[in-house]
């Protein structure tokens, strides 16, 4: 007995040290709303852009300035806010394992007290945040692992953008941080109430919906990124149009004959660039099993093309390559087919699937349809997924 309270003895206080240095603290949100914040200032800076920063940021809400107009705290603070990266999944991107302070968005990394499954739907990737009115200021700050408020004074100054933002109780929000002219550099902000939770959509569709949210006089530019299938790299012009097709799993070459029947070339909408008006675009369906010979899981392939106006698909085929910049461009989702062939050899960019697969009840994998925005900026697009309620895996 002496020596079994000597080993619990010793268990505890050890039990109680990991404890204190793993324990984090939540605070409960009053009248909370939700918030996701994107960097979207894509841009690379090289020798000749002298007076361009890094577009690495901190986000304070809520500040609180000295007398010198220099920030010493603030009600929330989103450090190291990297660029966005190319797909935002459907569960928050914490990382497990890495050493890098960088964040791809906001609460990503954050360890904050984040939304519940509201009307079915996971929030786990928006950050609480108090109802109400907020001033909001994102700051470039140095790529180091210096916390922001731990920085000299001097690198505490240099003001990317800044506003007010007022969120409602319960509601959703996207902040992006755009640049809007790609000549003056001006930067903005664009706050989207989001609506995808009080939209009673059907559980065998998959949605998704398109922004073109590119800075003026990008397309223009000389400054496009290298050729190659990882970017859209030209850009896309002011106004285009949104095709959609879909493609059996096996899929190696995309045209008219392979696609799943009734589901090539589907007309969407016309698309137009905006960094001013943050409004919900419409969502758009395909069945979640258009691939009928599928009844549980389903990797096929989608594709959606963007056009310029007066353009066809005759126009995109046999020398689609040596067509004028920001005319035509492909995105590409897949499943467990990576070994795939874009029509035309243009702009294109190759993403995951719309279609959520995992584990769930005896099913291994299952598909879910999920919720989709693609979001164009500059040279590159990128694609956020939202995904419902599902249960959980059952095991033999």
């Amino acid at each position: 007995m002496e020596i079994k309270f000597y080993l619990i003895s010793l268990l505890i206080p050890i039990g109680l040290l990991l404890n204190s240095c793993t324990k984090i603290e939540y605070h409960e949100v009053e009248n909370p709303s939700y918030l996701r914040v994107f960097n979207n200032l894509n841009y690379d800076v090289n020798l000749g852009d002298k007076n361009l920063l890094v577009p690495y940021l901190t986000m304070l809400i809520d500040p609180v300035f000295d007398e010198e107009g220099i920030p010493i705290q603030a009600a929330i603070v989103g450090d190291f806010l990297d660029k966005r990266i190319r797909y935002a999944a459907p569960y928050p991107t914490h990382s497990a394992g890495s050493t890098k302070r960088n964040n791809p968005e906001y609460p990503g990394k954050e360890n904050v007290l984040v939304g519940p499954i509201l009307n079915g739907f996971d929030l786990s990737s928006w950050a609480q945040i108090p109802a109400g009115a907020h001033r909001i200021v994102f700051y470039f700050r140095p790529v180091n692992d210096i916390p922001f408020f731990e920085l000299t004074p001097e690198l505490k100054q240099q003001v990317a953008m800044e506003g007010t933002i007022d969120l409602k109780e319960r509601e959703i929000y996207t902040l992006h941080i755009v640049q809007k002219d790609f000549k003056t550099k001006e930067n903005g902000l664009l706050l989207r109430k989001e609506n995808f939770q009080n939209i009673p959509f059907s559980d065998s569709l998959v949605y998704v919906n398109f922004y073109n949210m590119s800075s003026k006089g990008f397309l223009e530019s000389e400054a496009r990124k290298p050729q190659g299938l990882i970017t859209l790299r030209d850009g896309i012009k002011d106004e285009m149009n949104v095709y959609l097709s879909l493609y059996p799993e096996e899929t190696k070459l995309f045209n008219s004959k392979t696609a799943i029947p009734d589901h090539y070339a589907r007309y969407l909408q016309t698309m137009y660039r905006n960094t001013e008006l943050a409004t919900v675009s419409p969502y758009f369906n395909f069945p979640l099993f258009a691939d009928r010979s599928k009844k549980i899981s389903t990797n096929m392939l989608q594709n959606v093309t963007f056009l310029a106006p007066g353009l066809n698909f005759m126009d995109i085929g046999v020398g689609g390559n040596m067509m004028p910049k920001g005319l035509a461009s492909h995105l590409t989702f897949f499943g467990l087919n990576e070994l795939v062939t874009v029509p035309g050899n243009i702009n294109s960019a190759r993403f995951p699937s719309m279609i959520i697969n995992t584990h769930s009840g005896i099913y291994n994998p299952k598909s879910f349809p999920a919720i989709n925005t693609i979001e164009v900026v500059n040279g590159e697009a990128y694609l956020t997924t939202i995904q419902r309620k599902f249960d959980p895996p059952t095991y033999k």
